[in-house]
């Protein structure tokens, strides 16, 4: 029976792959990238739409739970739903009549990491 020799263990490295808005030049791409999920945080409707997804227990709501907390119509709040989507912060799901948000937790954290010194 052969003998077996135990692995080494190598740490993996700490810094992030992709470098963070104080810790250097960032890329054109990722600049471009980061501005978009910001940008669609840069209204004040949309980050309660985020927190109040975030508040539920499954972390997703229905577009009809949305409306009456933050007091605009459904196509009002559609928009701004819309922009959460398209940057990448929420994914909708269409359940029958109604659209159900959830938060899409790994770019939370690419947020949260990229103001990181």
């Amino acid at each position: 029976m052969a003998t077996r020799t135990p692995l080494p263990v190598i740490d993996a490295p700490t810094t992030p792959c992709c470098s963070t808005v104080t810790g250097g030049v960032l890329e054109a791409g990722e600049a471009l990238r980061l501005a978009r999920m910001f940008k669609a945080l840069g209204d004040p409707t949309r980050v309660r739409l985020l927190s109040l997804i975030a508040a539920q227990p499954d972390r997703e709501a229905c577009i009809c739970d949305l409306t009456e907390p933050v007091g605009l119509a459904q196509p009002t709040v559609s928009h701004h739903m819309k922009q959460l989507v398209d940057a990448g912060l929420v994914i909708r799901e269409q359940r029958g009549r109604w659209a159900f948000y959830r938060l899409v937790e790994d770019t939370l954290t690419a947020l949260s990491d990229a103001l990181k010194p």
